[in-house]
């Protein structure tokens, strides 16, 4: 089954807004074994988005729209299909009074607009999951005498992925009238780079694309994630859940042997949740001592569920002296590997912590004490003792502080994992 993406909103085309939407659809289309052949964005504009839907219901069995579903004049993706579709918009007054209820949860009265996202196209329904005051709708129709289906989405993204997972996914799944179970899933990496992670699975790949496929097949993908770092997405296809298991079971152990320490996580695992979950099994508490991140690196950690289990605190030492008057360091050049060393032992020291990790260094535009912009040094305390590495990037400030923040956790992950063995 083939299922193409259309992005609305002109605001996508000009540049306003990353469509990041469609991105993440397609590896979800993927993950339970849709083909998706096109993405395309289309600007606010009927005569061009019932072009553009036409074009997708030619070359694939469903399409899915996302954005063009809000209460403004410019939101017309419904009008679009019902266009396509050949028959008018009908005001479903159920879906009014859901909105309207919506709308008195937060104490509010539903202005009249809104009334205009409970029209549907005559013959479609009202998707049943609906998180937010926009309903989205499922079409299934003839065109051009194939069957073919519609759906819509909010362009807000929790919304549209609450709407994929809950209803169109599975449904998409059982109109391709495949019996086999296809689960996936997702190793996080750090430290690699896309062609470095490439070269070496490649071996792994070639074997996976000679393998049988009597007994299931099994697939890698790359999906690069920014200063999340890379993700490696097992797939797997079997006719029962035990047997798709089984797959993911046995690639997961040959990819792990293969890429070893860099893979940090599963699935929606963070490297701050690692890391904090590390010191809770080991009952170690945690503090930062941030000069060049300011502060990055507790709020990854403290953005976590649970943190205040091992998180201490922070001392964002940004200025010379305060590295000196609050972590105890020496004076000297703020930074350098005698610097960034005694910050992460003052971490320890200043907030009764178990483990810490401190960064300093010159994020840029412009260098600073006669150092290059990109020069980082970071370090980790574990039982008192410190580890500390110089490293370089060539990135904007803010990517230079990110990637400082993720590198950084996961020295410590490695030295909590060597701690434990």
């Amino acid at each position: 089954m083939r299922c193409e993406v259309v992005a609305v909103g002109s605001e996508l085309l000009l540049g306003q807004i990353n469509d990041t939407n469609s991105s993440w659809i397609g590896s979800e289309l993927a993950a339970v074994g849709i083909d998706s052949h096109y993405q395309t964005k289309v600007g606010d504009n009927l005569d061009r988005m019932v072009s553009v839907i036409r074009l997708a219901l030619e070359r694939s069995d469903a399409v899915i729209c996302t954005g063009g579903l809000g209460p403004t004049q410019d939101d017309i993706t419904r009008d679009a299909i019902a266009e396509v579709m050949g028959v008018p918009l009908l005001l479903d007054e159920t879906l009014v009074d859901k909105i309207e209820s919506m709308w008195g949860l937060r104490g509010r009265q539903m202005p009249e607009i809104n009334r205009l996202q409970a029209r549907i196209p005559e013959g479609a329904d009202a998707i049943p999951v609906q998180p937010g005051t926009a309903p989205g709708i499922v079409a299934a129709f003839e065109y051009e005498g194939e069957p073919k289906v519609v759906y819509a989405v909010p362009g807000v993204p929790w919304e549209m992925q609450e709407m994929m997972t809950g209803f169109i996914l599975p449904d998409l799944v059982a109109r391709s009238g495949s019996s086999d179970v296809i689960a996936s899933r997702t190793l996080r990496t750090w430290g690699q780079s896309e062609s470095g992670l490439a070269e070496l699975l490649a071996d792994e790949i070639d074997r996976l694309d000679a393998a049988e496929p009597s007994e299931g097949s099994v697939t890698l993908a790359f999906l690069a994630s920014g200063i999340e770092g890379l993700k490696v997405r097992i797939t797997a296809k079997a006719p029962d859940a035990a047997a798709v298991a089984a797959l993911l079971d046995d690639e997961e152990q040959r990819v792990r042997s293969i890429i070893g320490p860099i893979v940090f996580g599963l699935d929606d695992q963070n490297m701050e949740s690692v890391v904090l979950e590390l010191c809770a099994e080991q009952g170690l508490t945690i503090g930062t001592a941030e000069s060049l991140t300011g502060g990055l690196i507790a709020e990854r950690l403290t953005n976590t569920p649970g943190s205040s289990r091992a998180f201490r605190g922070s001392v964002i030492s940004y200025a010379t002296d305060i590295k000196t008057s609050v972590l105890g360091a020496p004076e000297g050049p703020s930074v350098s590997e005698e610097m960034v060393e005694a910050m992460a032992l003052g971490a320890c020291k200043t907030l009764d912590a178990d483990v810490s990790v401190a960064t300093t260094g010159v994020a840029g535009p412009d260098g600073w004490e006669g150092v290059p912009p990109g020069t980082v040094w970071i370090a980790t305390c574990v039982d008192g003792v410190v580890e500390s590495q110089l490293l370089r990037f060539r990135t904007d400030r803010m990517r230079t502080r990110q990637y400082t923040a993720i590198t950084v956790l996961d020295a410590l992950r490695r030295r909590l994992i060597d701690r434990a063995t």
